[in-house]
């Protein structure tokens, strides 16, 4: 299996109601034009020990297939504003292959279950400026299932990631995301409730 993809991920999230419009993009500085929006059936399988090393740790291992980058990925802790996202190709079988149980072994060798299984119907949209795609907007509706006991949740929420050509420094990554949340708030959204999809599919 071939070296992992290696993305940092900068995002916010917001919650939002089913019936929240989406906001208008056009007025955050920078951004020139947004996508058509593009449809994604995200369908992934998240894994940890019996007694949530990796969770307590700070890291998530999934399976997902769907979208653009379909396959195993570790998410490392957060480092800053952000976190270090690994990926894989899907391979043969269901469990992680060796590549990946070799990363996360770093926190645990201990043996890895199905925690949580997380469905997501995404529509995306690129938010472009005049050196190219700024950030990335998603609009995520959840239906999660705790595995451990069969308990099902669903949600909509909103995730905003930077792209290659969001702003480098700290002082205009800061002034992007508080005009993302102006224009979020202008529209009923509200600052998420939990930090990942994952540990509200588990009730956190």
């Amino acid at each position: 299996m071939s070296e992992p993809s290696r993305t940092f991920e900068i995002e916010v999230k917001y919650d939002v109601d089913a019936a929240t419009p989406l906001p208008d993009w056009s007025v955050i500085p920078g951004v020139d034009a947004v996508t058509e929006g593009e449809a994604r059936a995200l369908d992934a399988q998240y894994f940890d020990t019996a007694g949530t090393v990796l969770g307590r740790a700070g890291v998530a291992l999934r399976r997902r297939t769907g979208g653009p980058d379909a396959g195993w990925h570790v998410k490392g802790p957060r480092d800053g504003d952000g976190r270090l996202e690994l990926g894989w190709p899907l391979g043969e079988g269901d469990g992680p292959p060796e590549p990946v149980v070799a990363v996360i072994s770093e926190w645990t060798t201990d043996p890895l279950t199905p925690l949580a299984r997380i469905e997501n119907a995404r529509t995306a949209y690129l938010l472009t400026g005049p050196a190219g795609v700024v950030a990335e907007f998603v609009d995520d509706h959840v239906r999660a299932t705790d595995l451990r006991g069969g308990v099902r949740r669903e949600w909509r929420e909103w995730e905003m990631e930077l792209g290659p050509a969001a702003p480098a420094d700290s002082a205009g990554r800061a002034a992007f995301f508080a005009a993302v949340e102006q224009a979020v708030r202008a529209v009923g959204g509200r600052e998420s409730a939990s930090g990942s999809k994952l540990a509200r599919a588990l009730g956190f």
